[in-house]
């Protein structure tokens, strides 16, 4: 046989598109923790989506392409009266949840907002329920998107664990597409084999380069890419019921695979088996609209708010103590030229905090940002490692987000180190978190709707048991204004 000639034997599909298929389509989730903590993420999420349309850089990107186009039995978009394609949905609710980067978060060797996939989640069981009527069959209940969230979740995060895609370049909705890939593909009943079908063109497909989230690129690319990587989920599932084949070794094909040409010829690891793990254990967002590096680090300076308020002409410098990722990935220096720019940036946001003694997406916009007292405060900012930081910020039984603050002042006095180690949204803090979540989530409610609306989604998602059987058709009607 000769030796330039390639051995065409299809393989068998690789070891991680066959796991993530089996869960995907298999696993009974029994947790009532991870269903009830998913009830709140499906809350929270759609509240920051309502939020987000407030600002008018978010809105411009919103509805179909081609304007005046019409599409029956399309989706809908929560607190908007566009009626989409899937696809085009799936976009615009996954670029709205993401939009003020005030959406759940997890932190492993990889970051990223496991509830991103909730724009395609919602976007296939709105869109199958439609064809579920049509046909006059059920449509879905909240129950199968609330399943289908906790599998996304641990998808993602399971993923994240020990892959680390932002230190080869790549962007972490990556993760978004690959788990949205699958749960979608349940919800539209594919077969196994189609699945990994699905998936294997997710792992093809290329993807995202991190050039955006970082200086001096950093853009607002940032708020919508998780929404094009869950749309185009879904399209990858509809191309696969359309025939589209698979490619077995997309993972681990030498020279072409996703590892070879994409992971530095790594090898992805998964070391733990999938379960509810992810969403037992997810971060919320609660308190600040703010990269979740830095949540601990802007609730320190808001407790310091006080003691520095008046005295800002009398800081000498500020020593902001934390861990390594956070160096890696808010910390900067320099002009910050758009919002995108400073809601990942440890110093401003704590510039922020300290100043105001709060933190609001408003806060990223021009007209604060031209506040001078802000840069004089950055520039006054020592940021230090603390090796106990990083080292339990990647430990699973604790996976802490560290930050300390303490300011000192030209006459040598300075105020107390206060140290956050948990931020509000953390599973250890749940019971003192939830409450303000539920807050968060009518605030965010009645910033789109009247006040009975509000009040009749809120009674609704608080009744765990009538939430889960309501229908999406129900659900969904519920978020379209008057």
């Amino acid at each position: 046989m000769s030796g330039n000639v390639d051995l065409n034997v299809r393989p068998d599909a690789d070891e991680i598109l066959r796991k993530i298929a089996d869960y995907s389509l298999n696993a009974k989730i029994d947790s009532e923790e991870a269903l009830s903590t998913a009830r709140y993420c499906l809350m929270d999420t759609l509240g920051c989506g309502l939020l987000a349309l407030t600002f008018s850089d978010c809105t411009d990107l919103l509805g179909p392409y081609v304007d005046g186009t019409e599409v029956p039995g399309g989706v809908r978009v929560p607190g908007t009266k566009f009626i989409l394609d899937p696809i085009k949905g799936a976009w615009d609710i996954g670029a709205i949840i993401r939009w003020l980067d005030f959406n759940d978060t997890w932190l492993a060797a990889e970051w990223g907002h496991p509830s991103d996939n909730l724009g395609g989640i919602l976007a296939a069981a709105d869109f199958i329920s439609q064809k579920n009527l049509n046909l006059g069959k059920s449509p879905l209940t909240i129950n199968d998107v609330l399943l289908s969230m906790i599998k996304a979740h641990e998808i993602q995060g399971i993923l994240a664990l020990e892959n680390s895609f932002n230190r080869v370049g790549l962007d972490h909705v990556v993760l978004v597409k690959i788990a949205s890939t699958a749960v979608i593909s349940s919800l539209f009943g594919l077969s196994r084999d189609q699945t990994i079908d699905a998936l294997s063109q997710a792992f093809v497909d290329g993807q995202s380069l991190r050039t955006y989230r970082h200086a001096p690129n950093a853009g607002p690319r940032k708020s919508w890419a998780a929404g094009d990587a869950t749309s185009r989920a879904l399209q990858l599932v509809l191309l696969t019921m359309k025939g589209q084949i698979g490619y077995p070794s997309a993972i681990t094909a030498p020279v072409w695979g996703f590892q070879d040409v994409l992971f530095k010829e790594k090898e992805l690891i998964l070391d733990q088996e999938f379960g509810s793990y992810v969403m037992e254990n997810v971060l919320f967002k609660i308190s600040y609209p703010a990269e979740f590096h830095a949540q601990t680090a802007v609730e320190a300076a808001v407790l310091i708010h006080e003691q520095v308020k008046n005295r800002l002409e009398d800081i000498d410098k500020i020593v902001i103590t934390t861990h390594e990722s956070a160096i890696r990935i808010i910390s900067k220096e320099g002009k910050l030229n758009n919002p995108a720019d400073r809601d990942h940036c440890l110093q401003y946001m704590t510039a922020i905090g300290l100043l105001k003694g709060a933190l609001v997406a408003e806060d990223y916009e021009d007209n604060v940002a031209s506040d001078n007292r802000i840069d004089a405060l950055r520039e006054k900012m020592i940021i230090e490692e603390d090796k106990r930081y990083t080292k339990e910020y990647l430990e699973a039984e604790k996976r802490s987000i560290a930050n300390a603050i303490q300011v000192f002042f030209k006459d040598g006095s300075s105020t107390e180190k206060i140290e956050v180690e948990y931020p509000l949204g953390h599973r250890r803090r749940r019971d003192e978190g939830i409450p303000v979540l539920i807050d968060k989530f009518k605030n965010n409610l009645n910033t789109i709707f009247s006040s009975s609306r509000s009040e009749d989604i809120l009674k609704l998602c608080l009744d765990e048991n009538k939430l889960r059987s309501t229908s999406i058709i129900e659900f969904m009607d519920l978020f379209i204004p008057d």
